[in-house]
């Protein structure tokens, strides 16, 4: 085939303890999905899942054992962090029961979803899309993945995230208001699902904002730890 313009290229993220990678197709963010950060957002703590996406080259994939950087994006002076676990999935499909949700996941790693929550509020106001505060360059900070099979705990696991080593986000996971498997469900009866989506699966209560020249360090315990700081 013949293009006018090339391609661009596949955005991926590592895969734990390998040299491949993971092709990503589309990430999809599910909204409060924590009680905690529910009421600390200034909503109820039980509602029905709702979801937005950030485009696939929003991604910011950092290596085991390195610390990725992200600029710090224009048009804020409110760059928020909020830690993830994300969900990685093999298999595609419409209308997923949750029964069998959980045989869709390839793997999980630990995420961030950056925030101009400025602009975000600004949004919210006004009755308008958050594209332009959630869906910017880099704003989908992403670990190595590791395969679902060597995490069997991880729908239990401690979720936290540091600050220059101070410790601001703190759960687990059991605490999600919709698991992943009954995500995948609700996601499935809205969009056709595909092999290299990512799932941002929401963060816990303690968002704050990070500044330049900030280090952020987000874990779940099982996965690779993620690194990032923030540039100038």
């Amino acid at each position: 085939m013949d293009f006018v313009i090339a391609p661009p290229s596949v955005p991926s993220a590592p895969v734990a303890g390998s040299q491949q990678r993971f092709a990503v197709r589309r990430i999809y963010c599910v909204g409060r999905n924590y009680a905690e950060h529910a009421v600390e957002m200034g909503h109820s703590d039980r509602e029905a899942p709702f979801f937005f996406l950030k485009p696939a080259d929003a991604l910011l994939p950092v290596a085991a054992g390195e610390t990725g950087t992200m600029a710090y994006p224009g048009l804020t002076r409110n760059l928020h962090h909020e830690v993830e676990l994300v969900v990685a999935l093999g298999r595609g499909g419409r209308d997923i029961p949750a029964a069998q949700a959980l045989a869709h996941v390839w793997g999980y790693a630990v995420g961030l979803d950056m925030t101009r929550r400025d602009l975000q509020a600004e949004m919210k106001q006004a009755g308008r899309p958050w594209c332009v505060a959630k869906g910017f360059e880099a704003s989908a900070p992403i670990g190595p993945i590791t395969p679902a099979a060597d995490v069997p705990g991880v729908h239990r696991a401690p979720i936290a995230l540091d600050v220059n080593g101070t410790v601001r986000q703190l759960s687990h996971i059991d605490r999600m208001i919709w698991s992943v498997a009954e995500i995948i469900e609700h996601l499935s009866a809205a969009w056709t699902l595909a092999p290299g989506d990512l799932i941002y699966t929401g963060t816990p209560a303690g968002v704050a904002a990070v500044v330049a020249g900030d280090v952020i360090e987000a874990r779940v315990e099982g996965l690779e730890p993620l690194r990032v700081r923030i540039g100038a």
